[in-house]
């Protein structure tokens, strides 16, 4: 935890201890720097203090794992790589870049996705198709479990947080039903740095979306070089670990490539910022849907031009971020560009990790994907 007063003029007199008095959100290293950070901390402490109420609604999750995933992490009784460990997919799979020691965005490989599999029995992770169609909207990580008949001590919502957040926000801006009626359905996916090696958990959209074509371009300066311009094809699901899975079968002669045009979920790959690549990209493929996870618009001038684009061609956007208050500083810069509040007002979304962030700025605990609002 950092001095909320670092960089106020003082050298920090020690570890941040001290916290804030009436919102507990913040701390602060002395009295010094608490005091002259007021000026600051005054226009945030009372939301903030009314953020800190919502922790245990933060936290609340169906999971047999769930307070190992979430009080345990932030009081430091576990971490990320020990829960990880005990379940076996710590450093494997599509979990290389769940916790700290693993990998980076850069080791993002030349010709293929790092992983395709769960690394999971077949018993605890969506391998192959849905024994039934959906029945009605999913709104929780219980629904899409009981659906996909997964028991609740699997941590696969550790990862599918980013597809499920995707059908979330296609059925927050009101095109759920235009998903059934369509053939395609074209989104953009900005600002991708984790997820770039984690992509074989969007082929779980395939169920989410039967019958529909899904292309998704993904466009952010994460994206490396020499992956510009990728077309990744998702033929089938994440496998899991059992050789003798019918999942792998059906895997065996459709696995993720590059090039290939068959597949229900396509993936394209493009470096750079929106607003510099949109003309491109739009001319093949001109969005449903923006969506921006985990955006930080607060904290990158980069966004200003991207937002005055997105108002320009009036599509749908939905963005995401780790806490309330992060959506709340984004959604004060969207106004001072649009001159309009959000479409959507800031919400929980059900389908955010549920595994906190560890050492997060803010006392306030912070998920991948925790909030929502759209423009």
């Amino acid at each position: 935890m950092e001095c909320a007063g670092k960089g106020s003029g003082t050298r920090c007199l020690g570890p941040a201890r001290k916290r804030c008095g009436r919102c507990g959100a913040v701390s602060y290293c002395s009295a010094s720097h608490q005091i002259s950070h007021w000026k600051v901390h005054r226009e945030e402490c009372e939301r903030l203090e009314q953020q800190m109420k919502n922790l245990d609604l933060l936290n609340d999750f169906p999971f047999t794992f769930s307070q190992e995933s979430t009080v345990q992490i932030s009081e430091k009784q576990e971490s990320r790589c020990s829960f990880l460990r005990k379940r076996g997919i710590h450093q494997v799979g599509l979990w290389v870049c769940e916790c700290r020691c693993g990998a980076s965005v850069t080791s993002f490989g030349n010709s293929r996705l790092e992983s395709d599999t769960w690394n999971l029995s077949n018993i605890l992770c969506p391998c192959r198709g849905p024994s039934s169609p959906i029945a009605k909207a999913l709104c929780s990580w219980k629904d899409y479990y009981e659906w996909r008949c997964i028991p609740l001590q699997s941590p696969v919502s550790l990862l599918l947080h980013w597809p499920l957040t995707v059908y979330h926000s296609i059925q927050l801006a009101g095109l759920g039903s235009l998903a059934s009626e369509i053939s395609k359905l074209c989104i953009h996916y900005l600002g991708p740095e984790k997820e770039l090696l984690q992509l074989a958990v969007f082929g779980e959209l395939r169920a989410l979306f039967p019958g529909v074509f899904v292309q998704i371009d993904l466009i952010g300066p994460a994206v490396p070089h020499h992956r510009d311009g990728d077309k990744i094809d998702l033929h089938s699901y994440a496998h899991c670990i059992e050789q003798d899975c019918d999942c792998r079968y059906k895997n065996e002669n459709t696995s993720c490539s590059i090039g290939h045009t068959s597949s229900a979920v396509t993936l394209q790959l493009h470096r750079g910022y929106y607003h510099d690549r949109f003309l491109d990209i739009s001319k093949d493929s001109h969005p449903h849907l923006v969506i921006a996870p985990n955006a930080g618009i607060a904290a990158y001038a980069s966004w200003l031009p991207t937002i005055e684009l997105i108002k320009e061609i009036n599509v749908p956007a939905v963005f995401s971020d780790y806490c309330e208050e992060a959506c709340n500083l984004a959604a004060c810069c969207i106004n001072a560009v649009t001159n309009q509040p959000p479409r959507l007002p800031i919400q929980l979304n059900p389908f955010r990790q549920p595994m906190v962030v560890e050492d997060s700025p803010l006392h306030l605990p912070c998920y991948s994907n925790c909030f929502l609002f759209a423009m």
